[in-house]
């Protein structure tokens, strides 16, 4: 009988070879995760802080160095490079 229950077992099988895809899988999911939102964020964040160019353009208009025709005209430019759409629509 024990003869019979060895021959039986012929190893882990050709499914074990999906694990490591599974696994693969499951890491690339992950890291698109991250960068499409944590990571993602942090890069934002340093394009509209406190010494942004948006915020630099901001200052700029309130102080009247610049007049409003100029103020949108840069901030559209701006808006392009940085990819932030306007709230209200207008460039």
């Amino acid at each position: 009988m024990d003869t019979f229950t060895s021959l039986a077992y012929d190893g882990p099988g050709p499914w074990i070879l999906f694990l490591p895809l599974i696994w693969a899988a499951v890491v690339v999911g992950v890291v698109t995760v991250l960068r499409r939102t944590v990571w993602r964020g942090r890069r934002g964040a340093a394009a509209y802080g406190e010494r942004s160019p948006i915020a630099v353009l901001g200052r700029r208009f309130a102080a009247g160095e610049i007049d409003e025709d100029e103020y949108w005209r840069r901030l559209s430019v701006l808006d392009e490079q940085f990819g932030r759409s306007l709230k209200d629509g207008a460039a």
